[in-house]
């Protein structure tokens, strides 16, 4: 289960980065705000259709969740209107492995000290090596387009 867990993640990875290059020419076209008013309005058409046929019933509704659990559903727009800027002036790659450089770095601060509600994971070399090695990568895929774009 947890080996089918990570290849479903890095599929959602990989089509978060096809978003992220199709929006980024959306954009570019008829406009950063619109392109992300479509994505969130086809998403939200989608998922309602999804909760419709497949949700099963829970014990506790939206309205009764702790507030600042719905605060989620507002981080996706600062990160899609990112996205669709940061893809036309850097690329796809380069603005997709910062979007994981920022995850990781905060999933980590989140992790070591069990910040919302989250049990506690403790930092480790090991976890500080990830970091490190994925700001290397992002310093080549940034200093290789660079210089592609420069020739």
């Amino acid at each position: 289960m947890i080996l089918l867990m990570i290849i479903l993640s890095v599929v959602g990875g990989a089509l978060l980065s096809v978003q992220a290059a199709i929006n980024g020419q959306l954009g570019s076209k008829v406009g950063v705000f619109r392109s992300a008013f479509l994505t969130f309005s086809v998403g939200a058409l989608i998922t309602a259709l999804l909760i419709f046929f497949f949700e099963t019933k829970h014990a506790v509704t939206l309205l009764e969740v702790p507030k600042w659990q719905l605060l989620g559903a507002l981080l996706g727009v600062p990160y899609i209107v990112i996205m669709v800027l940061a893809v036309q002036r850097i690329g796809t790659a380069v603005a997709t492995v910062a979007v994981i450089f920022g995850q990781l770095a905060m999933s980590m601060l989140i992790d070591n000290f069990g910040w919302l509600h989250n049990e506690a994971i403790p930092f480790s070399a090991t976890r500080l090596g990830a970091v490190v090695c994925l700001g290397i990568a992002l310093w080549f895929i940034y200093s290789g387009s660079k210089s592609q774009a420069e020739e």
